[in-house]
């Protein structure tokens, strides 16, 4: 897996852009952009998973879908996660989020995700054949 992510400057909110070989590995960097806006991943150990499942008519409302599931997992469970192992089947994502309980000592959450938003949403296939995926997180 070759997959990368990264934060981009958008005014008081975070962009969060994940890339990899596939669209899936794209959408699982994402995620993970999104956990280091809260918290460094490497303090958080990926003990428990849960399952997500989502479905969007395309790529860039799936990617939206499925930040605002982790949010609502990570807000209802009180759980960070760090590892994300996704699979995509048309329109349909299913994904495990590996993580663990919030340690506000050991974890030091900076900021709580409100939502992904449509702003600077973009899914797209790169020249190169990899997949980039971002989009704005309220926080």
């Amino acid at each position: 897996m070759d997959a990368h992510w990264s934060h981009f400057p958008h005014e008081a909110d975070v962009g969060v852009r994940g890339e990899g070989d596939t669209l899936a590995e794209a959408l699982a960097s994402a995620a993970m952009a999104m956990t280091a806006v809260i918290t460094d991943p490497n303090t958080i150990t990926p003990r428990e998973p849960v399952s997500i499942h989502c479905r969007a008519p395309d790529p860039e409302l799936l990617l939206v879908d499925w930040l605002n599931a982790l949010i609502f997992e990570m807000a209802t469970r009180h759980m960070l996660f760090s590892r994300f192992e996704v699979g995509i089947d048309g329109d349909e994502l299913n994904a495990t989020a590996w993580g663990e309980p919030v340690d506000v000592t050991r974890h030091q959450p900076a900021v709580e995700p409100k939502g992904a938003t449509y702003t600077a949403l973009e899914v797209t296939q790169l020249a190169d054949g990899r997949w980039l995926a971002q989009c704005v997180v309220d926080v």
